[in-house]
């Protein structure tokens, strides 16, 4: 049962973790209605909440600039979660131009609050030097922290430095291990690349059941790329599934456009 809108701080802060839980799986808009009450209370992961789910349109019409809004409000109450959100709107342009600037500082943020999310969005903006000073070297720091953590997507970019020889010296043991954990938490890249690896490895079925896994979680553009890439490949099993990717490809992108077409 949904607990009573709180009317001051001080019912939020006798609030239960039970309760919490009942308002987040309430009745979308109830919970939205409720959420939006704590949150101009001034709590910081309601207003986290409030964002997310302003942004997915969870119980209300979506509106990414209201998003923003409450992202950035808690994110002045150091909230980690809240401040990758407001990165990624900045960076996107969810509810406000694009802005790397902007997004570059959140992320760190995030990043030195310990959330691992951060710590991959702010280590990408390192290495692209796009719109902060280039450093590899910091890059891979964050990654590796982020990958201690269980961040899938970061073992795989530390992975890549490490078998390219990229400000440590190469690697390819560091590389195969840094892909296959982050093939086995699940990350598309990863599983990809570790595929690779163990294909050069002679490790033929192997490498063929990662490949496999790739187009379950992968998006259109990357099964375009890596079926490409695979069409090249002297191995008829392999250039199979690079066709299997291109085919998984085309529907994704239909149903892109189709949500574009929507969204105008």
């Amino acid at each position: 049962m949904l607990p009573p809108p709180p009317a001051t701080s001080q019912d939020l802060a006798q609030l239960t973790a039970q309760q919490w839980k009942e308002v987040l799986a309430a009745e979308p808009r109830q919970a939205m209605a409720w959420m939006r009450t704590a949150a101009r209370l001034g709590l910081a992961d309601a207003q986290a909440v409030a964002g997310q789910w302003m942004l997915n349109g969870h119980g209300c019409e979506r509106d990414p600039a209201i998003a923003l809004h409450w992202f950035l409000a808690a994110a002045v109450q150091k909230h980690a979660m809240a401040a990758n959100m407001a990165g990624r709107c900045y960076e996107n342009g969810w509810g406000t131009p694009p802005d790397l600037a902007r997004a570059v500082p959140l992320y760190r943020q995030a990043a030195e609050l310990g959330l691992d999310a951060g710590m991959y969005n702010y280590a990408n903006q390192l290495a692209s030097g796009k719109a902060v000073e280039q450093d590899h070297r910091k890059a891979l720091g964050w990654y590796s922290e982020a990958a201690s953590l269980g961040h899938a997507k970061s073992m795989t970019k530390a992975g890549r430095y490490f078998e390219d020889g990229l400000v440590v010296e190469k690697n390819l043991e560091l590389a195969f291990n840094s892909y296959r954990q982050a093939a086995e938490g699940g990350d598309f890249r990863g599983q990809f690349c570790y595929a690779g690896m163990l294909a050069a490895r002679g490790r033929k079925a192997e490498a063929l059941q990662w490949l496999r896994k790739v187009p379950e979680t992968a998006t259109a553009k990357y099964l375009k790329e890596a079926g490409a890439l695979l069409l090249e490949s002297p191995d008829e099993d392999i250039r199979a599934i690079g066709r299997q990717m291109l085919d998984a490809a085309v529907p994704q992108s239909n149903a892109a456009n189709v949500a574009s077409s929507k969204s105008v």
